[in-house]
């Protein structure tokens, strides 16, 4: 076997972490790749490998659940407008619809979304098979705006929006958006840059306010526009430039 840990290789080893494989071969995210890891989902030369400082070799044999992994040859970044309903998930216990469900059926490489939208929101969702790409929008230092728009089933009282702006601490984790505009009596739009696990929801939950609807309608560059709801489009040349910033731009596919 010729895979071996992280810490036994080198500093000039072409050995890959396997959680990078996992993520240039389209399995998810590098982050959610740790987890299929940890979860025993991943074999490499035949066993279940287990530690996320793991190495593998070209040649290798990578499976994840049984199904054998190769990087990705054509790279895939699309905008979805999901529809509410919908779940960012690669698969659902529960059998409810998935978000994937919604991309061409002609992208035959395994896509993942860039950051989740929660069930009951719609709107723009980013989906890829470029592990790199994703680590790098995912992470807090990337400053990627998110813009949502946020309807309330009661009119919004001040006190909410200046308290957002200043951060709104909950159970230990403090909540603060970029800027915050008030469009109607019920109506808010929002703009996060670290975008925390339904961040909104629970920050309108604490003033005992709730969303009739929560639609994000931009990534960075990315705007929603007119994008039919559950269809997608490939992100255009200058959305790439932007996203991945200028001289890292890869080659992608459309």
């Amino acid at each position: 076997m010729n895979w071996k840990d992280e810490e036994s290789a080198g500093p000039a080893d072409p050995l890959t972490r396997l959680q990078v494989f996992l993520a240039r071969a389209g399995a998810a995210s590098r982050r959610a790749s740790e987890g299929l890891i940890q979860a025993g989902r991943v074999r490499v030369n035949g066993q279940i490998v287990t530690t996320l400082g793991t190495k593998v070799a070209p040649g290798d044999e990578v499976r994840l659940d049984g199904k054998i992994l190769q990087p990705e040859r054509r790279l895939h970044y699309l905008a979805l407008n999901k529809p509410p309903g919908y779940l960012c998930s690669s698969r659902d216990p529960q059998g409810r619809p998935l978000a994937l469900q919604l991309l061409p059926a002609g992208v035959m490489e395994r896509l993942y979304s860039v950051g989740r939208l929660d069930y009951l929101s719609s709107g723009l969702v980013l989906f890829t098979n470029d592990g790199d790409f994703t680590a790098r929008l995912s992470h807090p230092s990337s400053g990627v705006e998110k813009e949502y728009l946020v309807e309330s089933t009661v009119p919004i009282p001040e006190d909410p929006v200046e308290r957002f702006l200043e951060g709104v601490e909950i159970e230990g984790e403090l909540y603060r958006a970029k800027q915050v505009e008030r469009l109607d009596r019920k109506t808010l739009r929002v703009v996060l840059v670290e975008g925390k696990n339904r961040e909104i929801r629970r920050v309108f939950s604490h003033f005992h306010l709730h969303p009739r609807l929560l639609r994000r309608v931009r990534v960075g560059p990315v705007i929603l526009g007119t994008l039919p709801e559950g269809q997608s489009r490939p992100l255009t040349e200058r959305e790439m430039t932007e996203l991945k910033g200028k001289g890292v731009n890869r080659g992608y596919s459309h």
